[in-house]
């Protein structure tokens, strides 16, 4: 990676290993210590290690220590079905939700638009949609603030206060050239994120992404330190990003092999299962005198990220992989069977919350 390196959050650039490791550095990302896991250990991305770096989540804990209010934020660009690709960041809102802060999601058409071209009004099918998954996966609307960016004056007003203390060259600094109305999306996002303590109170808010939105976390920091400045600067978790289930760099919608989608057939879903990448060696033989290599197998992983809940199956499927007692054929079957029966589930109890969604969304 070299020095023009630039994360892009509306690119598919692929992180290897050592770049996570220089940009934690390069960016001033904590790393999650012993000390954090010990007081997240219920929280399954923390004990799995599959966050792996924040942003002032010490003043989450003082909130919870003191009996404050704090918040998460997060969203979804309506573009499209709710896919395996945005199951990561929507369980860790889910769980922040659990210990104790109040929900904040936002819908970005505006950013579906200047990204994708999908009008407002188009985006409403998918924002519903994409709305009654989180909310099947637990999200409690009772403590939460949803909204649509095109909807929120909070967010437009923010672009207008904030957007004299922006260049060019400052824009082009941390995102490379875009267009500017990338640009302006992402002073949209600014007031997402800050949007928690301009509605309510100043409160330590904490947004859990990829490694690749943090442009967007570093730029709403800068901002808020120099025009609100008696807010807390907004936080972030940062968790490892998911390749493509078939071995290509990065999910992708563009390449529907790589992912899979929550309104996909069962039958769609166990093909791209059974193709996806693993491990394995070239057959059973080696396999069971070389052993696999569950680092770089999406088996192991979709599992270990979401559809396996038990810790000590996980460790023991490791285990026997690496000492060719699992072949992948075996661990494909118990994956396929995993994911469709945690489908099947979620999409009976979305089905139930579509009209929940159209009611918090204010749409017919």
């Amino acid at each position: 990676m070299g020095n023009s390196f630039k994360l892009d959050p509306w690119g598919s650039s692929a992180l290897a290993e050592e770049d996570y490791t220089r940009l934690i550095k390069e960016f001033g990302i904590e790393e999650i210590d012993d000390a954090t896991r010990l007081k997240m250990n219920d929280n399954r991305f923390i004990r799995r290690k599959i966050m792996f770096g924040h942003r002032d989540l010490q003043y989450v804990f003082k909130a919870i220590e003191l009996g404050q209010p704090w918040a998460v934020m997060s969203g979804i660009k309506p573009s499209g079905p709710f896919h395996l690709g945005t199951l990561t960041t929507a369980l860790e809102i889910v769980e922040f939700q659990k210990m104790g802060a109040k929900a904040y999601y936002c819908i970005a058409d505006v950013e579906s638009w200047e990204d994708n071209g999908i009008p407002w009004e188009e985006a409403e099918d998918d924002a519903i949609d994409n709305l009654a998954d989180i909310l099947a996966l637990g999200l409690d609307p009772k403590n939460a603030y949803i909204w649509r960016q095109s909807e929120e004056p909070i967010v437009k007003d923010v672009v207008y206060r904030v957007s004299r203390l922006v260049t060019q060259n400052m824009l082009n600094a941390i995102y490379g050239e875009k267009t500017f109305g990338l640009y302006l999306s992402a002073l949209i996002q600014v007031g997402d994120i800050i949007l928690p303590q301009i509605q309510d109170v100043p409160q330590p808010t904490i947004v859990p992404v990829g490694i690749d939105q943090d442009p967007h976390i570093r730029l709403t920091r800068d901002l808020t330190r120099r025009y609100y400045k008696n807010f807390f600067l907004p936080g972030a978790t940062y968790h490892f990003l998911l390749a493509g289930i078939d071995g290509s760099e990065k999910m992708s919608k563009r390449n529907p092999n790589s992912m899979f989608n929550f309104n996909e057939s069962t039958e769609s879903i166990e093909r791209k299962i059974k193709g996806a990448l693993t491990g394995g060696r070239k057959n059973k033989e080696e396999q069971q005198k070389l052993g696999g290599d569950p680092k770089i197998c999406m088996i192991y992983k979709i599992l270990m990220y979401h559809f396996e809940e038990d810790d000590e199956k996980l460790a023991s499927d490791y285990a026997m992989c690496i000492t060719g007692k699992l072949l992948c054929g075996e661990h494909k079957r118990d994956c396929v069977q995993k994911v469709l029966k945690f489908i099947e589930l979620h999409q009976k109890r979305k089905e139930k919350l579509i009209d929940k969604a159209k009611e918090l969304l204010n749409i017919d």
